[in-house]
């Protein structure tokens, strides 16, 4: 049904390949537009969003460490990351001993939940 469709990059003017699975894929999900960025322009665009400058490769955004105006050189991140929030712990009646236990999931009460001690003898 699809075949394989060779478009050019709008930020760097490299080729890339649309596959045919990857056609069929953005058909399945609703997606009417083939995409218009190779993949280490999504992904210094993606990066550039979360506030960093490295792809999934650990290196540089971008082609030869330019990052198609999307953000700077990483180099000027070392040592600067954002503020994790702080794990949300619920409360539990461990299923074996009966004491409070808290965990960092809200229990359905579907499945028993422990506390450490006891979860670490069941294991």
């Amino acid at each position: 049904m699809f075949t394989d469709r060779t478009i050019s990059c709008v930020d760097c003017a490299a080729e890339f390949t649309f596959t045919a699975g990857e056609q069929d894929f953005y058909a399945q999900r609703g997606f009417t537009e083939a995409p218009k960025r190779c993949t280490s322009c999504r992904a210094a665009r993606k990066a550039a969003r979360s506030g960093s400058s490295l792809d999934m490769s650990g290196g540089n955004a971008g082609a030869g460490g330019y990052s198609a105006g999307y953000g700077t050189n990483a180099s000027e991140f070392v040592g600067q990351y954002r503020e994790r929030r702080p794990r949300e712990l619920f409360e539990a009646t461990c299923a074996d001993c009966g004491r409070t236990a808290n965990v960092p999931f809200r229990p359905s009460g579907i499945k028993p939940v422990y506390c450490s001690d006891c979860f670490q003898s069941r294991r």
